[in-house]
């Protein structure tokens, strides 16, 4: 009996190892340092560690993270951190959560959301619903389902693109330099929003 009660905690344990200590909830906003080819110029640009981002949702009782990579999809919470540098992640919550996100606001979400599966990944960061990046997935979904602006929206132009490898990036991807009026929103201007306060964090 007592072998079988042993096995079940690590079972229990080797599942949720990944986030132990963290409960998510529906409408979590997580972060975490990328892995990708890109994420260096992200964190040199916006001069955050977080490269990258998503929106928990709890499906069937289980955590997921809706994301924006290649394509727009749904992770399992536990793969989506250990695939982050040091399977470290920061989770955020609305601050006013338990009054905002009803059940009915809830839903709200995941329809906004399910209009952006399968969408490939935007490489060229443009303010339009083709393809998504990030930090562009979750900010569209608080915004059109709650009217919420998490994080401020700014210019290209407002960013310091002289770093060496955002310059490798941009020569990848634009004959010359990227638009300098593209409205974009970065996981760095989320993670700061007064908005959203931390709940968890491992770093």
């Amino acid at each position: 009996m007592i072998i079988r009660v042993l096995l079940a905690v690590v079972v229990c344990v080797s599942s949720f190892g990944a986030w132990a200590g963290y409960e998510p909830r529906d409408g979590d906003v997580i972060f975490h340092t990328s892995r990708s080819a890109q994420s260096l110029a992200v964190q040199a640009v916006t001069r955050s560690p977080y490269s990258h981002m998503g929106i928990v949702y709890i499906l069937d009782g289980k955590p997921v993270v809706y994301e924006a990579v290649e394509p727009v999809k749904l992770t399992p919470l536990d793969v989506w951190i250990e695939r982050g540098e040091g399977g470290r992640f920061v989770a955020k919550r609305l601050v006013d959560a338990e009054r905002l996100l009803t059940p009915e606001a809830l839903e709200r979400m995941h329809e906004v959301g399910a209009e952006f599966a399968g969408k490939h990944y935007d490489l060229y960061f443009e303010w339009s619903d083709e393809r998504i990046y990030c930090s562009e997935l979750v900010w569209k979904i608080f915004k059109r389902a709650l009217d919420i602006e998490v994080g401020a929206l700014q210019t290209i132009s407002e960013f310091d693109l002289s770093h060496p490898a955002v310059q490798v990036k941009i020569s990848e991807r634009w004959s010359d330099q990227p638009p300098a009026g593209e409205l974009v929103i970065s996981p760095a201007a989320m993670f700061e929003s007064s908005l959203l306060v931390t709940v968890y964090a491992n770093e």
